[in-house]
């Protein structure tokens, strides 16, 4: 079988090009854009989006409801230098648009949760001969929206707007234009945005909606989430499935951890109607800092990812802890979730196996229409629809007995993930009865 190397553009973002000062003289181009040091284009909004959201994905409406500019000021620290609308809450956007730790690298880009809304920030950080900011000049520009899935459109454009901040602080035309063709609406205090666009949570996402999510992320973020957590991903898909609060920490750069946020939250996709309407929610955070520790003391299911090492000691926050590719919990009846079974083993082989074979027929030119994050979210989609589809079909039998055949059946190790089953059972409230034996009790 023919092997392809994976693309992965998500990796070229782990650490960007250098900023440069700004040369004596910058050429002025046509149309009032400038060419500027080090190559980056900041021309002005012309109103187009990028190519990402050309093609036969059918976009989604337009809706920025805030475009800012934080700044780091060394004698005061993180704060908000410019933005529109002037009268919006932007409360904490300038700790999450530019991470802690951020100082040490040179380009960054944060997805964040702000109150309904997503928001997505470009970080660049440029040498200056400069006593007064300490030798260095740090900026974000970012956006905020009612759903995450358009933000990645103006990755681009953000990417060139912040190199354009730190070369020539204080100019905001473009982003003052940008603004004025695609403002939105903030969502009302019910959560419902005041114009026909709901708020999307990933994990309720169906088949008929998925198309919308091409456009989210760049071509090879599953393919290296699977590389870089490898059968662990099993592991965490239990979890995302119970709808755990889970916390992954990576040291900066965090852009590549928002993207493993994503992926985990894909794992929890199910797709038959009716089901879990008490459950809640598994929300993607992306990005937070322990300014957002009073808002996770109420949630009862999140995914999120932070650069801060102190979050692993405030256990009353999370049920999971990511470090690196270490998936650890401090809760004793969650352990035993943490070992890979033979179950697991052979969904991870299934999984790669299908992976191979897309690769070869898109080697072969075979297939040209379907792609990783497809084949990652449907391998997933299928296997949580098989497991609740008997579930509910064993709930409306006459004795409701779940028996290791049915585990079999379902692609779960009958004695391996009976304490995965039986916390299922309970967080969605399907009534069955288990008759597998505890393998303690043997």
């Amino acid at each position: 079988m023919v092997e392809r190397a994976d693309e992965a553009p998500l990796l070229f973002w782990a650490e960007g090009p250098a900023v440069s000062a700004p040369p004596p003289a910058a050429e002025v181009g046509s149309g009032g854009g400038r060419r500027l040091g080090g190559g980056w284009s900041a021309a002005p909004w012309d109103g187009a989006g990028p190519a990402e959201a050309a093609g036969p994905v059918e976009a989604e409406e337009d809706q920025i409801v805030a475009v800012f500019v934080v700044t780091f000021d060394p004698r005061t620290g993180n704060m908000v230098e410019w933005c529109l609308p002037q009268d919006i809450d932007l409360e904490g956007v300038e700790f999450k648009s530019m991470a802690s730790g951020s100082h040490k690298i040179q380009s960054d880009f944060i997805y964040f949760r702000k109150g309904l809304c997503f928001g997505l920030a470009c970080f660049a950080n440029m040498p200056v001969e400069s006593e007064l900011e300490r030798g260095a000049r740090m900026k974000s520009v970012g956006i905020l929206s009612p759903s995450y899935t358009l933000l990645y459109r103006y990755m681009h454009f953000l990417e060139n707007q912040v190199r354009h901040q730190l070369e020539m602080p204080g100019h905001y035309s473009h982003l003052e234009a940008f603004y004025d063709d695609k403002k939105g609406v903030l969502p009302d205090s019910k959560g419902t945005p005041t114009s026909q666009q709901p708020v999307h949570w990933l994990p309720s996402i169906h088949r008929y909606m998925y198309p919308e999510m091409k456009i989210t992320h760049p071509a090879g973020c599953m393919s290296q989430f699977i590389k870089f957590f490898g059968e662990q991903i099993l592991v965490l898909w239990k979890f995302a499935l119970l709808r755990k609060r889970i916390l992954i920490f990576s040291p900066p750069p965090v852009g590549v951890v928002c993207y493993r946020v994503y992926c985990c939250c894909c794992l929890a996709n199910v797709s038959l109607p009716g089901l879990g309407g008490t459950v809640p929610e598994s929300k993607p955070f992306f990005y937070v800092n322990v300014a957002d520790i009073e808002m996770l003391e109420t949630e009862v299911s999140y995914v999120a990812c932070t650069t801060e090492k102190i979050f692993e000691e405030k256990r009353d926050l999370y049920d999971v802890y990511v470090d690196n590719q270490n998936v650890k919990t401090h809760h004793e009846h969650l352990q035993p979730l943490l070992k890979i079974n033979n179950a697991d083993k052979e969904k991870y082989r299934r999984l790669n196996d299908q992976r191979q074979m897309l690769m070869y027929s898109q080697e072969v030119g075979e297939d040209c229409s379907s792609c990783e994050e497809d084949l990652f979210i449907l391998f997933f989609m299928e296997q949580n629809n098989r497991i609740f589809q008997t579930l509910m079909e064993v709930s409306a039998s006459q004795d409701k007995t779940l028996t290791a055949d049915h585990a079999r059946g379902m692609g779960l190790d009958p004695q391996g993930d009976r304490n995965f089953l039986m916390d299922l059972l309970e967080v969605y409230g399907i009534d069955v009865m288990l008759v597998i034996d505890n393998p303690c009790c043997t």
